[in-house]
């Protein structure tokens, strides 16, 4: 299969990219880091993956600016495209009287706006493919009704948003081969949870995490549809 994996230099992104690889698959990693992604692919390599990593350093937050550099990458790499796990994420833990313009734009550019873009970008590939899966990665701060936490306003809504995209997306393209569907995280111990929270320790791993968002990727799509599933431990 010929996936893409946003946020793939760290944490579950890293994971998931490692996963898809030893599975056989095609992964483009999307990351800021063009150190850190190579590193990726070299060790993906050296554990005889059966499947190729390709990397590509690009910064999501100025994805607008800079489509068409983005459309000719993916295009150059992949005539179909069967999976889109939109992983990154920007988390800036600040109170709402404090969040100004930047902490604003940049997270829902990151979280929101710069998923929507690639899932425009990549229409025509998903479209020819007989299975397509978007797999939206949002938050359970995110979910109407969900605990809330003082200084993620903007983190949440920006995640609230990408979930009701999932939804509407899914209604739109219902007659297509493409589901669409959005996983709420509970916390994840990773590096950008760890940078927000320092001392803080998430019940779940990033690899734990990653196993999971693997399976529900490839298999997720023949039961669910436009769903925002939470995954997280908490109760209820």
């Amino acid at each position: 299969m010929n996936i893409i994996v946003t946020g793939a230099s760290r944490s579950i992104g890293r994971e998931l990219v490692k996963k898809f690889s030893q599975a056989g698959h095609t992964v483009i990693a999307i990351a800021r880091s063009e150190k850190e992604l190579f590193n990726l692919r070299e060790s993906c390599n050296s554990n005889g993956n059966k499947g190729k990593v390709i990397p590509f350093p690009f910064d999501l937050s100025k994805l607008a600016e800079n489509m068409e550099i983005f459309k000719a990458e993916i295009h150059k790499h992949f005539k179909h495209l069967n999976i889109i796990i939109n992983n990154a994420g920007y988390l800036a833990n600040s109170s709402f009287e404090n969040s100004g313009i930047e902490i604003i734009h940049k997270s829902f550019s990151v979280n929101y706006v710069a998923a929507l873009l690639i899932i425009q970008a990549t229409l025509p590939l998903l479209k020819i493919s007989k299975k397509a899966h978007v797999v939206n990665i949002g938050s359970m701060g995110g979910v109407q009704g969900s605990l809330k936490f003082s200084g993620l306003s903007v983190y949440s809504s920006s995640k609230a948003a990408l979930a009701v995209l999932t939804e509407c997306l899914a209604e739109e393209y219902k007659e297509t081969s493409i589901a669409f569907n959005h996983l709420a995280l509970g916390a994840v111990q990773t590096e950008m949870l760890a940078e927000a929270f320092p001392g803080y320790q998430a019940p779940v791993s990033a690899d734990e995490m990653a196993d999971y968002i693997c399976d529900f990727a490839l298999n997720g799509d023949k039961l669910f549809n436009g769903k925002i599933i939470p995954v997280s431990l908490s109760t209820p």
